[in-house]
């Protein structure tokens, strides 16, 4: 059975800006992956061309074994948490999972426990989302991305925001949907978490992957037991 995302020899130029050279990566079900790099690496234009939001000059993009073209409904499959969320100011929280769950052609999931353990009260969620503070919002888009129970999770810088008991709440529910088969890209600045919920870890730097493997193989390439020395000592290699 193949992964349920597979991204194959992926490139993107913006004018003369090459941003994806040829990437690689495969998410296997089970498994969290951490894609992490410096600023420009292509994080981002790599998670865009997987949503749909740029089109690769290149490559394919495979979801539960489908190659993705035009048609968006593969998106289903997707639960995507964004690192800063826009929603409509006027809406408020419920309205928001409301929209959100009827543009995804379905019936909102009965997702209170979710909510709860998120601290996401029925007094929050029918406050305008114009009032609600980031950390709130972000936690809103934790509700969003994981009440479907999508088979491929991506998560962009997820507790940024998050106050420590959120936070800690937020990683055992990640924890729990790879347990139960999910497909989870990560991407993080914060090395801690990503030693602490990454199985694999791909490296990107200037569109290319420089390292794939468990955190077990990036220690032992680089004699470093700290995931942060470890990720310090890939950059030295490539600089």
């Amino acid at each position: 059975m193949s992964a349920p995302l597979v991204v194959s020899g992926l490139r993107k130029q913006f004018g003369r800006l090459r941003v994806l050279e040829g990437v690689d990566v495969a998410l296997d079900a089970g498994q969290v992956t951490a894609l992490v790099g410096p600023n420009a690496a292509g994080k981002s234009t790599l998670i865009k061309s997987i949503l749909g939001l740029v089109r690769p000059d290149a490559g394919t993009i495979a979801v539960l074994g489908e190659t993705i073209g035009a048609d968006p409904h593969y998106r289903r499959f997707i639960g995507y948490m964004p690192q800063a969320a826009r929603y409509p100011d006027n809406l408020t929280g419920d309205e928001v999972l409301a929209l959100l769950a009827d543009l995804r052609g379905g019936q909102a999931p009965h997702d209170h426990a979710l909510r709860a353990s998120l601290g996401l009260t029925a007094e929050t969620l029918a406050r305008p989302v114009r009032t609600l503070s980031g950390g709130t919002r972000q936690k809103l888009s934790a509700v969003i991305a994981l009440r479907h129970e999508a088979p491929v999770l991506i998560l962009d810088e997820p507790t940024a925001g998050l106050d420590p008991l959120t936070s800690s709440h937020l990683k055992e529910l990640v924890r729990q949907r790879a347990a139960s088969g999910a497909a989870v890209l990560l991407t993080s600045h914060v090395m801690a978490e990503v030693e602490e919920l990454a199985d694999v870890l791909v490296y990107l730097v200037d569109g290319r992957v420089r390292f794939s493997g468990s955190l077990d193989e990036l220690r032992l390439r680089t004699g470093q037991r700290r995931v942060e020395r470890a990720i310090a000592h890939l950059m030295r290699e490539v600089a």
